[in-house]
């Protein structure tokens, strides 16, 4: 097996000791007690902590309620030494070539800390809201001809250009003024089947959100025989939240009273909305829990609380910190390498998953 690699993540929607958020369709955000509004500042504190505890990254969310992930990672790239930023975008809100151009600057600006996650986007609401008008498969369509533009534009020689003609992008004569040294790395989500084939041909990370084990295996299963098929290797991450104690009763308790602070119509709106997304990878989510509070460890030591009101990422890994890694330790014997995690507040967890769970896994071999 390979070294996992560890990421965190930015709350560029605020951050609190509760769940933030909400479904990227709703038309209100969701703010609870004790809410830490994503000021440059306290952003600043979340990375430089997420650099100093040996993070491989941190992720940039995108979405209506985030700060811009392109300006955020912008503005910390200079508060931190080593630390990668993963940085979410809508590449139909953005021309390929422009983006491969921003990229490529900021991979330069930042010295190679630069990766990039393509969010295609799972719901026509917040879609329209950017003006985008296309359909669910179409969107998935359109971020193949952009990554294939992309990554043509990447590894041109300084005199090639690119003419392109397709059935959402046309460019004449495309180029940047050099290409990025390293090349970022492309990461990329999607659980329907027409996502998958954009995955097997363009992306070297496939993510997905935390399901069970056997579920989240039989997916990259199918990612990887579409990629066999190209002739191409795929890597693969999952997305979690995590809370990690000296005990699991102390873990747990932080779980539950998570799920004590939430409302109960605010939990039937946002299971009624998500059930109901465009999103393939969102129902799925949806369906771990039901609505229901009462079942919400759907396998051991994970935990659907988080998606009762919080679209996106819906599952915890919740115990004691041998717990969690143990839960970790199977995931990355299913094939995952990169492990991209989060925790409220985000501060904090940090802190406790590094200093109580990373030591585990580096005595099991996982983490390097």
């Amino acid at each position: 097996m390979t070294f996992a690699k560890f990421f965190w993540f930015l709350p560029t929607a605020g951050d609190s000791r509760g769940i933030v958020g909400s479904s990227h369709a709703s038309s209100q955000h969701s703010v609870p007690d004790n809410y830490r509004a994503p000021t440059r500042r306290y952003l600043a504190e979340v990375a430089r902590a997420a650099d100093r505890l040996g993070y491989e990254g941190v992720l940039t969310p995108t979405g209506t309620w985030c700060e811009d992930a392109w300006l955020t990672t912008s503005a910390l790239l200079a508060e931190t030494e080593r630390l990668k930023f993963l940085v979410a975008f809508r590449p139909g809100l953005m021309p390929p070539t422009l983006a491969a151009q921003q990229a490529a600057t900021l991979q330069r600006f930042s010295e190679g800390r630069v990766l990039l996650n393509i969010v295609t986007g799972g719901d026509n609401v917040e879609q329209r809201r950017f003006g985008d008008w296309l359909d669910h498969d179409e969107r998935y369509a359109r971020t193949g001809e952009f990554l294939h533009i992309v990554n043509r534009l990447w590894r041109q020689s300084g005199d090639e250009s690119l003419d392109y003609e397709g059935t959402y992008y046309n460019v004449a004569d495309a180029r940047v003024s050099a290409p990025p040294d390293p090349l970022p790395q492309i990461y990329f989500g999607g659980s329907s089947p027409a996502a998958m084939p954009i995955a097997a041909e363009h992306v070297d990370v496939y993510l997905t959100w935390g399901e069970p084990p056997q579920d989240a295996a039989a997916k990259i299963a199918r990612v990887r025989a579409l990629a066999e098929e190209r002739g191409r290797t795929v890597r693969f991450g999952i997305r979690l939240h995590t809370i990690s104690r000296d005990t699991s009763a102390a873990a747990w308790a932080v779980a539950h009273d998570m799920v004590a602070g939430l409302d109960p119509e605010a939990i039937a709106k946002a299971t009624a909305l998500h059930s109901k997304s465009e999103s393939e990878g969102q129902r799925r989510m949806t369906a771990l829990h039901g609505g229901r509070t009462d079942k919400l460890e759907i396998y051991p030591n994970l935990w659907a609380g988080v998606g009762l009101v919080r679209g996106g990422a819906g599952t915890a890994l919740v115990g004691s910190h041998e717990e969690v890694a143990n839960l970790i330790y199977e995931y990355h014997s299913l094939g995952f390498d990169e492990f991209i995690l989060s925790g409220y507040p985000h501060l904090e967890e940090s802190y406790w998953f590094a200093e109580g769970v990373l030591p585990i896994l580096r005595r099991k071999g996982v983490a390097a």
